[in-house]
């Protein structure tokens, strides 16, 4: 299904880890955010626009706040946003707001290594994906491959759920997608861990070009800290760290050819 596009206007979407199971904490989290948003004179709409398809908002003129990935933020938006922050999820064997990818198979996999799985099927979410198929790419090039068998699923639940119901091998996944799909989704009952990816700076928030990033920065900061325990702990979300956009930019992404 076709997400609708931006038609213009004030807009904010925090879609990223957005689940059914997520949705209320994601929508308190949106209201603390715009109360602090207002009060230093940043205009907010009353509701996110999360069902919008992403590019349009991320680069729509009046953006107040959105969360993109790395790679498209590298690629795409650098020179067309502003980089606000990047939210801190927590997530074990990472400096505070760096990420990875948990590489999974199916538990009744055997294969030890990610080597044995090079002429495996491989499930990757979107083709601007930092931790779908980037990541993945740098460290099975280190072992001397790339998947010629790739299928596009869409998003990172789906490639899950495919690796788990024998329509592909092998799938690299956001660390903190995999918590919540762990968390709620039973079949990851049928799926292990086979390696992680090296760690890379986390999903940025971003604002439009003529925002202040100063302003929307303590304003996140507010919010977050206003969290209560249960929606921290749905959210996961720790804290904003202030990664420079090179640190971003420096990552090397996929040739043309092998996405």
């Amino acid at each position: 299904m076709l997400r609708p596009a931006y038609r213009g206007g004030m807009i904010a979407s925090l879609m990223m880890y957005l689940r059914p199971e997520t949705e209320a904490a994601h929508l308190r989290y949106w209201d603390a955010l715009r109360r602090a948003l207002r009060a230093r004179g940043v205009p907010a709409p009353a509701e996110m626009c999360n069902a919008a398809e992403a590019f349009s908002v991320w680069t729509a003129p009046d953006l107040v706040l959105s969360q993109t990935c790395g790679m498209p933020f590298r690629t795409r938006l650098h020179d067309r946003v502003t980089l606000v922050g990047t939210p801190d999820f927590g997530v074990d064997g990472c400096p505070p707001g760096y990420y990875r990818s948990a590489v999974v198979v199916r538990a009744d996999d055997a294969r030890p290594s990610l080597r044995d799985f090079a002429d495996a099927r491989f499930a990757f979410n979107d083709a601007g994906s930092q931790s779908g198929l980037a990541a993945m790419h740098a460290v099975a090039l280190a072992e001397g491959f790339w998947f010629g068998d790739r299928r596009q699923t869409g998003g990172h639940r789906a490639s899950a759920l495919a690796v788990a119901e024998g329509e592909a091998d092998i799938a690299a996944l956001d660390a903190v997608t995999w918590r919540l799909i762990r968390r709620y989704d039973p079949f990851a009952a049928g799926l292990r861990v086979l390696t992680w990816t090296p760690p890379t700076p986390g999903l940025p928030y971003i604002t439009g070009p003529g925002m202040d990033r100063a302003q929307v920065f303590d304003a996140v900061v507010e919010a977050i800290e206003h969290l209560t325990e249960a929606d921290r702990d749905v959210l996961g979300l720790l804290g904003l760290v202030d990664i420079p956009a090179r640190d971003y930019l420096a990552i090397r992404n996929p040739p043309p050819g092998d996405l």
